[in-house]
């Protein structure tokens, strides 16, 4: 394959979104440095919810405490709600899903004008949810941001990225956002 049709390939290219600041540069990031302008390359902007933390009591009613998991841990703060109020959060999810998407699509717009943007949001864990999308997908290349975490919350916490690139059959382009220059200058 010469140059010319490597340039000429069509590539998808998934960027996953959240509400961080940290995967909103590594869009940004992106669109700077990997799209190029005229590419054939198709943007796909992935927003992983993860899954709510409340569960809808058989009568209808707020009713006894629960436990939950996050991640790999379990919580002890979980309730249970009447159908109303899931509902009603249900939405509130979906409305800032939706927000984010737009807000990431309209980053995409003002970089490159002329890139193809598709949009997903999959309900579940991120580590998972981006994993399986990346392998459905077929995709080429996965971009996503990192926190930054030291070993220690890393631990705790685990980390996306790092699961991602161990899991993924892509090329990971991790992007660290760089901390400011706090020193007054």
């Amino acid at each position: 394959m010469s140059v010319g049709d490597a340039a000429a390939k069509e590539r998808k290219i998934l960027v996953a979104v959240d509400e961080g600041e940290e995967s909103m540069y590594a869009l940004t990031w992106c669109l700077t440095n990997v799209i190029s302008p005229n590419s054939k390359d198709t943007l796909i902007l992935l927003h992983a919810q993860a899954p709510r933390a409340a569960y809808t009591a058989l009568d209808g009613t707020v009713s006894d405490f629960i436990e939950w998991r996050v991640g790999n841990y379990d919580c002890a703060s979980g309730y249970l709600f009447s159908t109303d109020i899931m509902s009603t959060m249900d939405k509130y999810h979906n409305d800032a899903a939706d927000r984010l998407i737009e807000k990431a699509k309209n980053m995409c717009k003002d970089h490159v004008n002329d890139v193809k943007v598709e949009t997903r949001v999959e309900s579940g864990d991120p580590r998972d949810v981006i994993c399986e999308m990346v392998q459905k997908l077929g995709v080429d290349v996965l971009v996503m941001g990192s926190h930054g975490y030291g070993w220690f919350k890393r631990a705790f916490l685990g980390s996306v990225s790092n699961h991602c690139a161990q899991n993924v059959k892509c090329p990971v382009l991790i992007v660290k956002k760089p901390k400011s220059n706090n020193l007054g200058k």
